[in-house]
C-alpha cells in the first residue's frame, strides 16, 4: 500500500494516541499482544507437532525400515532370495535380514517382557544402535561372544549394568513327556543404548543374528527382511515386485500399516490444534477492530478537518488500513521472535516448569520420545503470517471505511 508523505505522517501519529487517549493505547497494546501471542502459540505448537511426527517417523523407520517382509509363523527360510529380489528392485536402498521375537528376561531376581532383536554385526554397530550407546562397548556384541546390548530403560527395570548377566527365556525349548521345557540361556551385558523412543529403550535386547537363531532354534531362517526405500510415501508402489516374489511365504507390511493408528492420531491432533489456536488470532483481530473503531471516534474532528483541506476518502482508508496492518505486522514479528526463543529453549522451559510444579509434563512412557522435539516448516510459518495479515486487513476495513464516510459538514457545523 503506497502512501504519500502526509498520509505516512498521520498514520505514524495515530499509531500512538495522544494525551487523553490512554484507553485507546491500552486497547491497541492488547491487540498487538494478542496477535503476538497467537502467532507464537501457532508456530510453537505446529513446530512441536511436526517435530514429534518427524522424530517418530525417523526413529521408527530407522529401526523397522520403511517396510518389512515378514515370514508366516515368524520364520522366513527363503530370506536370501527375498533379499536378492529386493536389492534388485528399483527404489530400494537396502534390504537386511532381521529377527524380532518377544521373550521373557530375568536378572537379579527381576523378570520383564522383552523384545529380542537379532541383527547383523554391521547393523548393530550402525548409527541407530551403535551411535546411541550410553555405556559399555557395542563392539563386544559379536557372534559367539555370548553378549547382548540392552535398552537403557530396560537395564534400569532389570537392575543390571555392564558386565552383569541376563537370562533370556524362550518358549521354544525341548519337548519332554511332560510338555515343552522353556529354553533359558544366560548372556553378559556388553552395552546399554538409548535410541530416544521409550518403547524401544524399555524393551529391546539386541544380539547378533546368528546367536538369535541359535537361541530360538530357527536354523538358518530369519523372522523378516527390513527394507529401506528412496521414498517412504511411495513404498507400496516400489515394493510391488517384492510382494509378488514373496507371495505365499511372507507378507509385506509398510510403515503406515505398522504405525497407522499413531500417525493418524497425530495428524488429527495437528489439524485440531491449528484450528483451535487460530481462534486466538481471530480474537486479536477483533481487538484491532475495536481499537480502530475507538480511534476513529476519537479522531472524528481531525478526520473532518483533513477532509475539509482536501484529503479524499481513499486517503482516509489508506491511513487507517495502514494503522491496522502495522499493528498486525508488529504483532506477527514479535510472535515469530517469541516462538523462536521458546523453541530454542523448549526443553529448558519444560524442565523449569516441571521443577516449579513438581509434575512430570513430559513422561516418555506416554509421549514415546524422551525429549520435546521441534521441526519448523517454513511453508507453515508463511501460511500463519499470511493468515494473520489477511485477518488484520479484513478487520481493519470496517473502521477505515467508517472514517472515509465521515461528513465534515456535520462534524464541524458548530465549530
Amino acid at each position: 500500500m503506497f502512501l504519500n508523505p502526509y498520509e505516512r505522517l498521520i498514520a505514524r501519529r495515530y499509531l500512538w494516541p495522544g494525551k487523553g487517549e490512554g484507553i485507546i493505547a491500552v486497547v491497541v497494546g492488547f491487540a498487538l499482544m494478542g496477535v503476538m501471542l497467537g502467532v507464537a502459540a501457532l508456530v510453537v505448537v505446529m513446530s512441536v507437532m511436526n517435530g514429534f511426527r518427524a522424530e517418530l517417523f525417523d526413529k521408527t523407520t530407522a529401526l523397522n525400515g520403511h517396510a518389512v517382509i515378514q515370514g508366516y509363523d515368524g520364520k522366513l527360510p527363503d530370506w536370501r532370495r527375498i533379499v536378492e529380489v529386493a536389492q534388485k528392485t528399483q527404489g530400494v536402498t537396502s534390504a537386511v535380514p532381521l529377527i524380532e521375537q518377544p521373550l521373557m528376561a530375568s536378572a537379579a531376581g527381576r523378570v520383564e517382557g522383552v523384545l529380542l532383536r537379532g541383527m547383523r554385526e554391521q547393523e548393530i554397530q550402525g548409527k541407530q544402535i551403535g551411535g546411541n550407546v550410553v555405556a559399555g562397548d557395542i563392539k563386544m556384541v559379536a557372534p559367539g561372544a555370548g553378549t547382548v546390548a540392552l535398552g537403557a530403560r530396560l537395564a534400569e527395570q532389570l537392575g543390571v549394568g555392564i558386565g552383569g548377566d541376563i537370562s533370556l527365556i524362550s518358549p521354544a525349548g525341548q519337548t519332554t513327556p511332560f510338555g515343552t521345557v522353556p529354553r533359558i540361556v544366560s548372556y553378559r551385558v556388553a552395552a546399554v543404548f538409548e535410541v530416544g523412543i521409550y518403547d524401544y529403550d524399555n524393551a529391546f535386547v539386541v544380539m547378533p543374528i546368528a546367536d538369535a537363531q541359535t537361541l530360538l532354534m530357527m536354523g538358518d531362517a530369519v523372522g523378516m527382511v527390513e527394507v529401506q526405500t528412496v521414498n517412504a510415501d511411495r513404498v507400496e508402489q516400489i515394493l510391488k515386485p517384492v510382494a509378488a516374489a514373496a507371495k505365499g511365504v511372507a507378507e509385506v507390511r509398510d510403515w503406515r500399516q505398522m504405525n497407522a493408528s499413531l500417525f493418524e492420531a497425530l495428524q488429527v491432533e495437528r489439524v485440531t490444534m491449528f484450528i483451535v489456536l487460530s481462534i486466538i488470532i481471530v480474537v486479536a483481530a477483533f481487538n484491532i477492530l475495536s481499537s480502530l473503531i475507538m480511534l476513529v471516534r476519537a479522531k472524528t474532528r481531525d478526520i473532518a478537518i483533513l477532509r475539509t483541506v482536501g484529503a479524499d476518502r481513499s486517503s482516509m482508508v489508506r491511513i487507517f488500513v495502514t494503522v491496522g496492518l502495522t499493528i498486525g505486522a508488529l504483532g506477527t514479528i514479535g510472535g515469530l521472535i517469541l516462538a523462536a526463543i521458546f523453541l530454542y529453549y523448549r526443553q529448558g522451559v519444560v524442565n523449569f516448569v516441571q521443577l516449579v510444579t513438581g509434575q512430570n509434563l513430559w513422561d516418555p512412557q506416554i509421549r514415546f520420545l524422551t525429549e520435546l522435539p521441534s521441526r519448523t516448516d517454513p511453508v507453515e510459518v508463511l501460511s500463519i503470517v499470511v493468515m494473520t495479515m489477511v485477518m488484520s486487513l479484513l478487520f481493519t476495513l470496517y473502521p477505515a471505511l467508517r472514517a472515509a464516510r465521515t461528513d465534515p459538514v456535520q462534524v464541524l457545523r458548530y465549530e
